[in-house]
């Protein structure tokens, strides 16, 4: 079983609902207008459907819906690699205010409307009551043969759009070979004279640096031997001597006056500090040299830096990034003026797409057949005895995104006709037969522990309407599912009956959903097959349907 409980609050017309799901099949009755596809839009919704204002209940701030399903393996490696919990449950839930502000949550945890569509194609599988019109729709068609294949088109995508981006490339290059050649002898010339200058990530600021001390040399030598001399001087008026001076007074009276001691320490401290700086001075003045020379490099280079700036209109600062991107540039154009290179590339992609696409043609052609038996299989049972469905393949003149070959459906209603496209042949009831054939025939496969269908069964009737109900109970002997019908011959086959009812409360409309059991499920039988007013044939013929001895 996948879904286990609904929530309704303030949806629609359903002020509150909570309704516990079994499995098997489970049928949604009602009468018209009751609201009986309200649970099909809100689980739509909850797992990630475009929400409005208008699904919030008339004077409700807002609405929110609730669904509860089971964890499967796919769906809990699914939450895994999203970073959601993975407990023994799955809550979905969506909140959509007045304004049309929606909010959702799995398992609490916020999450998209991206997110909650990835995970219901996990969840739910439904089949609504115009799926006849995706018959004639291509696209639609080659999904369906695609599923039926578990065929994976991902590869075939990718293929062909990296050999649209080599095709275009090997184009643009073809075009622009006289630009580019122009453009590389532009760079070419430019990294050039970069090359002349070669410059640094951190030269510039440190040939500053460096120019600076060069060309204040003498001042910063001068400054450095005053400071000397009025450290040492001679014995009498040297910095250091006066400093020593006067931390021996107070040291020899500190015995009489305690504070001295610590007056005298501040200066013996300051003494050393003096004689580590006259250290260092000594130290600046061995080594520090004017070297006009070194000036005059400085000076050069310096200007060279200022020159190129100024010619291509940057900063110093930015030559050394500007100096490596046109080296990009320039091995970028001339990969694109590689004419061979391009063309070998542009060949390897579109061998890679063939590659691809031909698995895929083969695994179509593999299933084609097959899935044309099984939905032949079916349309028997739908009373189209006589009928056939075949799947052709049309190889395409060019290859396309989607692979070689466009996918046709083709019908023939009866024995002895020859079979036609879908759309052509087919009247409204035969097309609602044959997409329910092709629901029941395509919806063994997938991952979906739930199948829902939404009066998928209109257009059809007496007999054929039994083994719609015949058809579904099969169904749920392996999946869940969630039929709403306005058949009593369906309605009868199900193992569980919703019936969706309109109630007047304090003056305003609301639907409720009852489980139905009993004599109450033959009363409902017996409304569907003859109206609101029942006789004693009726309620015969529901209790005979439903095989109940009840009285």
């Amino acid at each position: 079983m996948a879904l286990t409980h609904i929530t309704l609050r303030d949806f629609v017309i359903v002020h509150a609902l909570e309704l516990d799901m079994g499995s098997g099949f489970t049928v949604l009755t009602g009468e018209t207008g009751a609201g009986k596809s309200i649970l099909i839009d809100a689980l739509q919704l909850a797992l990630g459907a475009r929400a409005d204002a208008s699904v919030v209940r008339e004077g409700a701030s807002r609405c929110e819906i609730s669904a509860e399903f089971d964890v499967t393996p796919a769906t809990r490696d699914w939450l895994q690699e999203a970073g959601f919990d993975t407990d023994n449950s799955l809550l979905l839930r969506r909140t959509i205010d007045a304004t049309g502000k929606s909010r959702a949550f799995i398992n609490g945890s916020p999450a998209t409307a991206t997110q909650l569509r990835e995970l219901g194609e996990l969840l739910l599988d439904i089949h609504g009551q115009h799926a006849w019109q995706s018959l004639t729709r291509p696209d639609a068609v080659r999904q369906l043969l695609d599923g039926y294949a578990q065929a994976d088109t991902r590869p075939v995508r990718h293929a062909w759009q990296a050999w649209r981006e080599a095709r275009q490339a090997l184009d643009d290059a073809r075009r622009a070979q006289d630009t580019l050649a122009t453009e590389r002898e532009r760079l070419a010339w430019q990294i050039g004279e970069l090359d002349k200058l070669a410059p640094g990530e951190q030269e510039w600021e440190e040939l500053n640096t460096q120019h600076g001390r060069l060309s204040n040399a003498q001042a910063l030598m001068d400054a450095a031997q005053q400071a000397n001399a009025l450290l040492e001087g001679d014995e009498q008026a040297g910095a250091l001597t006066l400093l020593a001076r006067a931390s021996q007074s107070l040291s020899e009276l500190a015995l009489v006056e305690p504070e001295f001691q610590a007056l005298a320490d501040v200066l013996a401290s300051a003494q050393a500090q003096a004689e580590d700086a006259a250290h260092s001075l000594h130290a600046y003045l061995r080594r520090a040299d004017l070297d006009p020379d070194r000036l005059a490099q400085l000076d050069e280079r310096l200007g060279l830096w200022v020159s190129l700036a100024r010619r291509y209109k940057r900063t110093p600062e930015e030559l050394p990034a500007v100096w490596v991107q046109w080296k990009k540039d320039l091995a970028r154009l001339e990969a694109a003026g590689d004419l061979q290179a391009l063309e070998v590339a542009e060949q390897q992609a579109s061998d890679a797409y063939l590659k691809a696409a031909r698995t895929l043609s083969r695994q179509r052609q593999k299933a084609a057949p097959a899935l044309a038996q099984a939905v032949t299989a079916a349309m028997q049972q739908l009373g189209m005895q006589g009928g056939r469905f075949e799947v052709q393949l049309q190889g395409l003149e060019e290859s396309a995104q989607h692979g070689l070959e466009d996918v046709q459906f083709l019908v023939a209603g009866h024995a002895g006709s020859t079979p036609r496209p879908v759309g052509k042949v087919a009247s409204g009831g035969e097309l609602s037969r044959i997409a329910l054939a092709i629901a029941v025939t395509t919806s063994e496969l997938g991952e979906a522990g739930t199948l829902i269908f939404d009066e998928v069964d209109s257009g059809v009737g007496g007999a054929v309407a039994e083994t719609v109900g015949r058809l579904m109970k099969q169904l749920g002997c392996h999946r869940q599912v969630l039929a709403v019908t306005h058949l009593p011959q369906v309605a009868a086959c199900a193992d569980r009956h919703l019936v969706v009812s309109k109630q007047l409360t304090d003056g305003r409309i609301g639907s409720r959903v009852d489980l139905t059991s009993g004599e109450d499920r033959i009363h409902e039988i017996a409304r569907m097959l003859g109206g609101e007013k029942l006789s004693a044939t009726t309620l015969a013929h529901a209790r005979e349907m439903l095989g109940t001895t009840l009285v």
